[in-house]
């Protein structure tokens, strides 16, 4: 192992503890919020005051910076699963400051997860700077955008949790997406593209933090959390071919597949364990 991929994969390792342990601090604050501000900008306003909250997006956003630095040093295949890593962090943290219950069954969904996640890095195509043409780019991207928008649309419970779940992911793939765009339109010199997808990538990480602190209003983070990066990983991994140009040959097609199931077998999981299942159930009675 070179200096260099060694730097890469420390960073990558790091990133991920910091965003466990900033998913933990901020899920402290927003289980203090009263259910009224769900799936509001109010929401933020009360959590951005909040010292703990600020700590943990401070985490988050370190985290976000060597997760791209390490990209720098390592290659995606290693980078990605070692940021998985930060989920079986998430559970230790989950039992011993949160005070959440963790099982068996929540012990084994982390781990089916982390497992799928290291198969969708070993089995995905590799990276490409091209972009899909704006005829597919635009349609793909607002039907991504609508369905984050969808709990919104719902009565003022809240909406379904696991709406609110799915709708966190969805943000934060289409915030990816678009920092991805925003790196092609900078190498082309497309200046007026780059602030397109800037704005883009805020308002997608926007929608995503409020769903992200509603869901953690109402779940353990131990199960909120893993959720959400299954979503944004397999909407990454299902539209790059087709929005970011890279290739499918040479693809193990099965093993993608495969990988793609156990993530979504362990997310299952955990949306139906004990405590989210009382959440979902909350969130049908207040309709």
């Amino acid at each position: 192992m070179t200096f260099s991929l060694l730097l890469g994969v420390l960073g990558a390792l790091c990133s991920s503890l910091l965003y466990g342990g900033g998913a933990a601090l901020q899920a402290l604050e927003a289980r203090r919020a009263p259910q009224e501000y769900a799936l509001s900008v109010a929401l933020l306003r009360r959590l951005v005051v909040r010292p703990l909250w600020i700590m943990g997006t401070v985490c988050v956003v370190l985290g976000w910076s060597l997760q791209a630095g390490s990209l720098l040093l390592a290659p995606v295949t290693i980078v990605q699963p070692t940021l998985a890593v930060g989920l079986v962090f998430l559970l230790v943290i989950g039992v011993r400051v949160l005070g959440e219950k963790v099982g068996r069954r929540e012990v084994l969904a982390v781990g089916a997860i982390v497992a799928g996640v290291v198969g969708l890095a070993l089995s995905g195509p590799g990276q490409s700077s091209d972009v899909a043409d704006p005829v597919v780019l635009a349609p793909v991207m607002a039907v991504v955008g609508l369905l984050a928008l969808v709990p919104y649309a719902l009565p003022r419970s809240g909406g379904q949790l696991a709406l609110v779940v799915v709708s966190g992911g969805l943000g934060y793939a289409f915030c990816g997406l678009s920092t991805s765009f925003m790196g092609a339109a900078a190498t082309d010199g497309s200046w007026w593209a780059l602030l397109l997808w800037l704005g883009m990538a805020g308002a997608g990480a926007a929608v995503a933090l409020i769903s992200e602190m509603t869901a953690f209003q109402r779940a353990p983070v131990t199960h909120v959390f893993p959720v959400i990066l299954v979503v944004q990983i397999a909407v990454a991994v299902g539209l790059a071919p087709l929005l970011l140009g890279e290739s499918w040959a040479g693809t193990p097609v099965a093993g993608l597949v495969a990988s793609l199931a156990v993530v979504a077998a362990g997310a299952v999981s955990l949306i139906g364990t004990t405590g989210v299942g009382a959440a979902l159930a909350t969130g049908s009675d207040n309709a």
